[in-house]
């Protein structure tokens, strides 16, 4: 049997980490939209990798199981990248909570079912979930073990109480990070395991929509008074995820890793802290 890695996203970070962990596997390659699939696919092709490709929206549970039936199909699920999402910029606060926290939680329930023996997987959450303040042990739980059917039920995730597209991108990312640590307890029963990143400023052109957006001004302020002073790139992920994915990483599941140029340092401890009253 193959050995396949599925790439859901098929944007710069996704093709960055597949490129690290792909050679000698086959690649299925999911999108929203068939022509971003099929570019990306013709790039991954063209440097020696088997591709296939499929359309898939992670806010629908018939889609994402179609996507698990199709790369079950091709062989042994033996790596899953999830790199799909909205940006605060794309959305208004429910299609986020939908895609980008529903959506994961989905995808590792239904790929945690398949994945084979000694297989990984990431998950690509954001820096964004390492600014919203502490939530309660209860909301931290919730987030984490509540029943993917269930998780937009619950009380703190309502347009009462979520009421901007950064509070809900904010929420969904912490809690794609807590439900990894959660679903790494279920993945580790088959003998797999799972890891989020969670990255900074990406130079990606969901990344160039934000800096262009009007949020624009503060992020390049965080990239001029971060430690590295700069964005970071698609590959500088990929070689945190080959790390996770990889044997070298074998001891590692269920953490979150966070890179991006000590943004997140310097918004708790730095020059861009909150000023307080």
């Amino acid at each position: 049997m193959k050995k396949v890695i599925v790439l859901i996203g098929a944007g710069s970070i996704g093709q960055a980490i597949t490129r690290r962990v792909s050679a000698g596997r086959h690649v299925l390659l999911a999108d929203l939209r068939q022509e971003n699939a099929d570019a990306a696919a013709r790039i991954l092709s063209d440097a020696g990798f088997e591709v296939t490709t499929a359309t898939a929206d992670v806010s629908q549970r018939a889609s994402v199981e179609a996507l698990v039936q199709k790369a079950t199909s091709l062989g042994d699920v033996f790596g899953v990248v999830h790199a799909a999402g909205v940006s605060p910029s794309q959305a208004p606060p429910d299609a986020i909570l939908h895609v980008d926290l529903y959506g994961t939680a989905l995808v590792l329930e239904e790929f945690g079912k398949v994945i084979a023996r000694g297989g990984s997987g990431v998950v690509i959450a954001s820096q964004s979930g390492h600014r919203l303040p502490p939530l309660s042990v209860d909301q931290n739980a919730a987030l984490a073990m509540t029943p993917v059917e269930d998780l937009l039920s619950l009380p703190f995730l309502q347009s009462d109480q979520v009421k901007d597209s950064l509070h809900a991108y904010q929420l969904a990312k912490r809690g794609n990070a807590l439900r990894v640590m959660a679903e790494a307890v279920r993945w580790g029963k088959r003998g797999a395991r799972i890891n989020t990143i969670s990255p900074g400023i990406i130079i990606t052109p969901l990344a160039n929509d934000e800096l262009k957006g009007p949020r624009g001004d503060g992020y390049r302020r965080m990239l001029e008074i971060s430690a590295a002073g700069r964005a970071g790139t698609p590959d500088e992920v990929g070689n945190v995820a080959a790390l996770l994915m990889g044997p070298d990483g074998a001891f590692i599941t269920g953490s979150d890793f966070l890179i991006d140029g000590g943004v997140t340092a310097a918004y708790w401890y730095g020059d861009l802290a909150p000023k307080q009253n």
